[in-house]
């Protein structure tokens, strides 16, 4: 039996990241690319946040709808696609992006680049049970100068 509680890691993590620029700084997260993402939620129309470990396309962040290989998408990807423009914290940076679903072989090519990047990912498909895990190009926003 374990004490361990995912809510408060999540709340320690995010200020973790928030208060060292995007890195986090200690734990077993220390060391990996690691983004907080908020979308809109697509039912509640509230604020949803996530820590998501991402890669780079370009000026794009990159990120994987694996839920660690469930059969099922996570909340936010669902969210995402109804309300596509996000806010992303990454590498001591706030911005609003619009994400796109990436598809056929782009979709291929991303997940093979972020696989590369995190070993780890690359049992999440057997997990699935079918599921193509997506791939999600977040595109900054820029706002005119």
């Amino acid at each position: 039996m374990t004490d361990w509680d995912p809510v408060a890691f999540t709340k320690a993590l995010i200020a973790d990241l928030r208060e060292h620029g995007g890195q986090p700084s200690s734990g077993p997260m220390a060391g990996r690319p690691l983004l907080i993402l908020t979308t809109i939620g697509a039912k509640t129309g509230q604020q949803r946040i996530a820590v998501l470990t991402y890669t780079r396309d370009g000026d794009a962040y990159v990120v994987a709808g694996s839920k660690s290989g469930a059969p099922t998408h996570p909340f936010w990807f669902g969210n995402l696609v109804a309300n596509p423009v996000v806010t992303l914290e990454a590498e001591g940076e706030t911005l609003k992006a619009r994400a796109t679903v990436a598809e056929g072989a782009d979709r291929d090519r991303l997940w093979a680049r972020h696989v590369e990047a995190r070993p780890e990912f690359a049992a999440y498909p057997e997990k699935a049970a079918g599921r193509v895990i997506p791939m999600i190009r977040l595109r900054p926003i820029r706002q005119p100068a």
